[in-house]
């Protein structure tokens, strides 16, 4: 599995565009996704086992919810499921919590970047629940994999964001303000 210190591999999918679900039609809800497409921004792709379930859309509008946050961080948070593009839309447009999504929902059809990740489930074909916060000279710099009956916390993967971009020694519990671990003033 990629881990820490890894380059995030390259990558060519096919998504569903960020736009309110009723304004997408066959000009503009796909668009092509690339480890460039975001170059110089913090990106959080989460990958989810499949559309059309239960715990994924509860992740997925919470990501949502605090994407303006992680864009104010210089951060692009990308979803990524092994469901197609149309399927994606599908559900963007019949799921009214995924209606107003601001960020693109990646098709991973071929199943090539979670493969690559080794986030695949041999077993059941599709991603494992995984995060990945990628630095913007495409380092992985976090991951989390969870069973798939288990949502992730949105807003613990910003406070690690926000840990990560301070450069410095965060503490257990460490929240966006809070000092850093001085070492000078730590006594050995």
């Amino acid at each position: 599995m990629i881990t820490v210190g890894d380059k995030f591999p390259a990558f060519e999918l096919l998504a569903c565009a960020e736009l309110p679900a009723d304004q997408l039609n066959m000009d503009n809800a796909f668009k092509t996704v690339t480890e460039n497409t975001y170059k110089g921004k913090w990106q959080v792709i989460f990958f989810y086992p499949k559309d059309f379930t239960f715990v994924c859309p509860t992740e997925i509008s919470a990501f949502g919810k605090l994407c303006d946050a992680f864009h104010q961080r210089n951060a692009q948070v990308l979803g990524c499921s092994v469901d197609s593009e149309f399927v994606h839309w599908a559900w963007r447009k019949h799921n009214p919590m995924l209606n107003e999504l601001p960020f693109p929902l990646m098709a991973d059809t071929k199943r090539e970047l979670s493969n690559a990740l080794g986030i695949l489930d041999p077993t059941s074909g599709v991603s494992h629940r995984a995060v990945f916060i990628i630095d913007p000279e495409n380092v992985v710099r976090f991951v989390m994999v969870t069973d798939p009956i288990v949502g992730r916390n949105p807003d613990e993967v910003l406070r690690i964001l926000d840990a990560l971009q301070t450069g410095e020694l965060c503490q257990c519990g460490w929240t966006k303000g809070s000092c850093t671990i001085d070492l000078k003033k730590v006594e050995m």
